[in-house]
C-alpha cells in the first residue's frame, strides 16, 4: 500500500484544504464501504477490467505485453493450490541464494534492528522472509488469475468488532489504514474489499507501464480503489470526507524534500510528513491494520491494533513530528513481534542527515 503520492503533495495541499472542509457529516462507515461482489467467471472478469491499459496510456507493444501478461497470469493460475504454493516457496529460496545485492541491503537493515541477535539467526530471519515473499507471489498470481475468490477461505479476522466500535465513535468520518509491506500485503486490502469494504490505496504510477497496468488490473478486479499519484492529495482528502478507508504503507524512504528524520529501530530513517499533515487536515483517526501469516503459512490473519493516540497541540510542526514518530513506532512494533514476515530488502536508511554516514555500499 504506497504512501509516496500522498506525502509528495501533501504540503502544497495544506495551505488550500482546510481541516472543516474535510471533517464534515458523510455516511456511515460501514454502508459507504460495501462494494459489489466480484465475478468468478475468470474470462468475463478480464474482459471488463482491462481499462488500465488505455488510462496509462499505453503504446502499442506495451498493450500488447500488457495483455500476454494478464493471459499469462490466468494460465499459471489453473496450476491447482499445492503446485502453486510449493513453486512459491521454491522461487523464494532460490531469491535468497541469487539475490546478492539484496541480501546484502537486508542483512544491514537486520543488524541495525537486531543487533544483539547472532549473524545466523539474522540470516535465518531474511532467509524466512524471503521465502515469504515467494508465497506471496504465488498467492498473487490467484488474486490476479482464476479462482481468487478461494483466499477468502485462508484469511480471517482477529477484533473485527473493533471496526464498529471505530465507527460509532467517528460517525461519518473516514479512516487511515496504517500498514507496511508485511506478510502478503497485496492480500489485506484485496481480502478486506472482497469481505465488502473497500480500501483505496494511493498508486505510484511505475516506469514499466504494462507491469503498473498488471498492478492496477489486479487490485481493480478485487475491487481495491486506487488514487493516482497525480491527483492524490484532493482525491484522498474527499474519500475521508466521504467516510471511506485510505490505506497507507508506512515503511519507505523518503526523498529529502519530503522528509523528517525520525527513529526506527533507533536509527534516524528519512520518513515523510505527508501522512502527520493529511491527519492534521482531514481529523481522522488512524488505525494500524496488518495482516499477519500465520503457523499454518497458507493461512492469515487480519490484524486490527489500537487506534494510534494524534498529538494535537497549537505547535503545529511539533505535532508533525511526534504524530510521525508514533506512525513508525507502530510499524516497528508490529515487526518486532513477526521479524520474518518483513521485506528486510528495502534501502529504508537511503537517504541520511546531512553529514551522517551512508548506510549502504551501493
Amino acid at each position: 500500500m504506497g504512501v509516496e503520492g500522498i506525502l509528495g503533495t501533501m504540503s502544497a495541499a495544506s495551505s488550500k484544504e482546510s481541516a472543516a472542509q474535510v471533517a464534515g457529516d458523510g455516511p456511515a462507515l460501514a454502508s459507504s464501504l460495501r462494494v459489489a461482489p466480484k465475478r468468478e467467471d475468470g474470462a468475463g472478469t478480464v474482459s471488463q477490467e482491462l481499462s488500465p491499459a488505455a488510462e496509462l496510456k499505453l503504446k502499442l507493444w506495451e498493450r500488447l505485453l500488457f495483455y500476454g501478461m494478464v493471459g499469462a497470469l490466468h494460465l499459471i493460475s489453473l496450476l491447482p493450490d499445492f503446485v502453486l504454493w510449493h513453486l512459491g516457496e521454491l522461487g523464494g529460496r532460490i531469491a535468497y541464494w541469487i539475490d546478492r545485492r539484496h541480501v546484502r541491503v537486508g542483512l544491514t537493515n537486520l543488524a541495525i534492528a537486531f543487533p544483539d541477535r547472532s549473524e545466523q539467526e539474522r540470516r535465518r530471519i531474511l532467509r524466512a522472509s524471503y521465502i515469504n515473499l515467494g508465497r506471496g507471489v504465488a498467492e498473487y498470481i490467484r488474486l490476479g488469475g482464476f479462482f481468487y475468490r478461494r483466499l477468502l477461505r485462508r484469511v480471517r479476522y482477529e477484533r473485527f468488532e473493533y471496526w464498529e466500535e471505530i465507527k460509532a465513535r467517528y460517525p461519518g468520518r473516514g479512516l487511515i489504514i496504517l500498514s507496511a509491506h508485511f506478510g502478503n500485503f497485496e492480500l489485506l486490502p484485496a481480502a478486506h474489499a472482497m469481505h465488502g469494504y473497500q480500501i483505496s490505496l494511493v498508486h505510484h504510477t511505475q516506469r514499466f507501464h504494462a507491469g503498473d497496468a498488471l498492478t492496477t488490473f489486479v487490485r481493480r478486479r478485487l475491487g481495491v480503489g486506487l488514487f493516482r499519484k497525480h491527483s492524490a492529495a484532493r482525491a484522498v482528502l474527499k474519500a475521508l470526507k466521504e467516510g471511506k478507508l485510505v490505506g497507507v504503507s508506512f515503511d519507505q524512504n523518503a526523498k529529502r524534500s519530503e522528509a523528517i528524520f525520525v527513529p526506527f529501530f533507533g536509527e534516524l530513517a528519512a520518513t515523510s510528513s505527508g501522512l502527520a499533515r493529511l491527519v492534521s487536515m482531514a481529523r481522522t483517526p488512524v488505525l494500524p491494520v496488518f495482516i499477519v501469516r500465520e503457523e499454518n503459512p497458507r493461512n492469515h490473519r487480519i490484524v486490527i491494533l489500537e487506534e494510534i493516540p494524534v498529538q494535537r497541540t497549537a505547535d503545529h510542526q511539533a505535532d508533525i513530528l511526534a504524530n510521525t514518530v508514533r506512525f513508525v513506532r507502530a510499524v516497528e512494533d508490529m515487526v518486532r513481534r513477526y521479524p520474518e514476515q518483513f521485506l528486510w530488502t528495502h534501502r529504508r536508511y537511503r537517504t541520511r542527515p546531512r553529514g551522517a554516514p551512508k548506510i549502504y555500499d551501493d
